[in-house]
């Protein structure tokens, strides 16, 4: 099991002040959750006034851009979610440029969408992605076919169940300020590396 940092979402620093918001600022955090034993980062960009976008020149720097085909210096894999139109297209971009995918999967009806695709053995993994409990990523994973992948993660305060869940499971898991503020204790979170270590002892079978 291995644990994936996200980083800031659509948070803002009125929700937690240790969102990092600019190239600098995710750069630091990206070397402090690799610190605390995370595999991968996932990240929104942000423009000059920390809000989110899409536009290639703020997001070069994220390795990320608007179009698959106009990126400079390409992901080692892009998260694209199922629930989101024109899916299909993102996806066959990235597979022509060689990027790994993330198909994310928030419903059954995505989860089984997904199963039916041609995309199901070119993804890196299928992110079990609930705003609910452990039932509803179980749901959502037995539908996923067999020898793909999987990371699971939630949002607000049911984040820890699942991914209490994702351990019992043996699968990977992702943490952050995007998807919780507070530890599995309840207490707030200094930081995303403090999230990621907790996780990270999770997965060990430690206490976080």
């Amino acid at each position: 099991m291995a644990v994936k940092a996200c980083l800031n979402g659509g948070r803002t620093r009125t929700e937690h002040p240790a969102v990092p918001l600019t190239p600098a600022e995710l750069a630091a955090d990206a070397i402090a959750v690799r610190k605390a034993g995370a595999f991968a980062v996932h990240v929104h960009p942000r423009d000059g006034a920390g809000e989110q976008t899409l536009n290639v020149r703020a997001c070069d720097p994220f390795a990320r851009a608007a179009a698959v085909r106009a990126w400079r210096q390409p992901p080692d894999f892009v998260s694209v979610n199922l629930a989101e139109l024109g899916w299909q297209g993102v996806m066959r971009a990235a597979v022509h440029a060689g990027i790994g995918i993330e198909a994310g999967l928030a419903t059954r009806a995505d989860a089984q969408e997904f199963a039916r695709s041609p995309f199901v053995h070119q993804v890196v993994r299928a992110l079990v992605e609930v705003d609910g409990g452990a039932e509803d990523a179980r749901a959502i994973a037995e539908l996923i076919p067999a020898g793909v992948p999987q990371l699971w993660h939630g949002c607000g305060a049911r984040t820890w169940e699942v991914l209490a869940a994702a351990q019992a499971a043996g699968v990977d898991m992702r943490v952050g300020l995007e998807d919780v503020l507070v530890l599995p204790d309840g207490r707030s979170a200094a930081d995303n590396a403090q999230l990621v270590a907790a996780a990270v002892a999770l997965t060990s079978g430690a206490e976080p």
